[in-house]
């Protein structure tokens, strides 16, 4: 296969993982964006939601590091990425289920899906950093960010949608039919994975191993120095979930609306994103200094103002923040780790990412 052809098939590989994403986003971002509420509901104090928060981040993150050695290890991309994708999904309606006052196995389920993007994270980033290589690192993953947050952005929307269409029912029981609801795309997202699987059994073709001898993973001076910077930028980081807490305790924007809150962060999210890792493949390394700068004064917006014009500002600048996470982090990993390793190197910027944000965690 020429050159050409193996760089549209890299693409067209991008895309369809990111179609995937799509309706993953809609599922579990669709579910970020009442969970907090919901929790509340549930007679969750701020201090349980603030901890269940950091815990599942935690568990989300940290055990991507044994789950990116486990695949380096086996080399079983799909398989990793396919069980991962199953837990991540299945938790999410499964919250349907949950009874009033039922916080414990709220909790528990958050922590089940986290687990479940453990399990997947490393081997689907590798997979498209194979890919993303014919394509330009930043061009790859940002392509891959658009899509997947176009379904964060449709996910809040739709539960909008059927928070209007219900308010004249109690909010917990509203809720609970947005969680069942969200199995569609759930199933959804599993079954254009057993396609993308079907259609491109071995993406590590897409990138070259080269003439090189394989060497034992080491953790170079340049990448000890990369997840130290990053560590520091998620410990600066929150999860959205604190926010609508925030938001629903201050009344800032009615309870209905806090969907469409967390829609218009994954819009900017998805818009930095592309920007971002475009400007990535130009720049390298000084795109995150700048994107780091753009989003830092999010929590002074969003707490200390108590209106809702500072509120709105806030999520903005979150929402360039995690579009940088998205894009421009991964796509420094893989520049910097070998093919051979490049699940672990994933796993370990993953694990120092969440152990950060779980120490910055109320």
């Amino acid at each position: 296969m020429d050159k050409r052809n193996i760089k549209r098939d890299a693409l067209l590989f991008i895309v369809l993982m990111g179609i995937v994403s799509l309706f993953s986003d809609i599922t579990h971002e669709g579910a970020s964006s009442i969970i907090g509420a919901f929790l509340s509901l549930t007679g969750a104090s701020a201090a349980a939601i603030g901890f269940v928060s950091g815990l599942g981040e935690c568990v989300g993150y940290s055990l991507r590091l044994l789950s990116g050695l486990i695949t380096d290890k086996t080399k079983k991309y799909w398989p990793m990425t396919i069980a991962g994708y199953i837990l991540d999904c299945a938790a999410i309606p499964a919250l349907a289920l949950v009874p009033q006052n039922g916080w414990f196995w709220a909790c528990l389920l958050i922590v089940v899906q986290r687990f479940g993007k453990a399990v997947k994270k490393p081997a689907k980033d590798t997979v498209l950093s194979f890919a993303a290589t014919q394509t330009g690192a930043g061009k790859g993953f940002a392509i891959q960010e658009v899509l997947d947050q176009t379904g964060a952005f449709l996910g809040p929307v739709m539960l909008f949608i059927i928070t209007v269409m219900r308010k004249n029912s109690t909010l917990f029981s509203t809720y609970r039919i947005c969680f069942a609801l969200l199995g569609i795309p759930a199933v959804v997202t599993v079954l254009l994975l057993f396609v993308a699987q079907h259609r491109y059994p071995a993406p590590e073709h897409f990138e070259e191993t080269g003439t090189a001898p394989s060497v034992p993973f080491k953790m170079e001076r340049r990448f000890v120095f990369y997840i130290i910077a990053i560590s520091l930028f998620a410990a600066s980081f929150i999860d959205f979930s604190m926010i609508t807490m925030h938001t629903l305790k201050t009344s800032l924007i009615p309870s209905e609306d806090l969907p469409l809150l967390y829609a218009g962060a994954m819009a900017v999210d998805a818009f930095s994103a592309l920007l971002f890792g475009l400007l990535f493949d130009k720049i390298g390394l000084k795109t995150l200094v700048l994107s780091t700068i753009c989003s830092a004064p999010f929590a002074f917006f969003i707490f200390t103002q108590s209106t809702r014009a500072g509120l709105i500002v806030g999520v903005i600048l979150w929402g360039i923040g995690m579009g940088a996470q998205e894009s421009i982090l991964k796509s420094a990993v893989t520049l910097i780790v070998a093919k051979a390793h490049r699940s672990t190197g994933f796993g370990i910027f993953q694990t120092a990412f969440a152990s950060a944000g779980f120490s910055a965690a109320p």
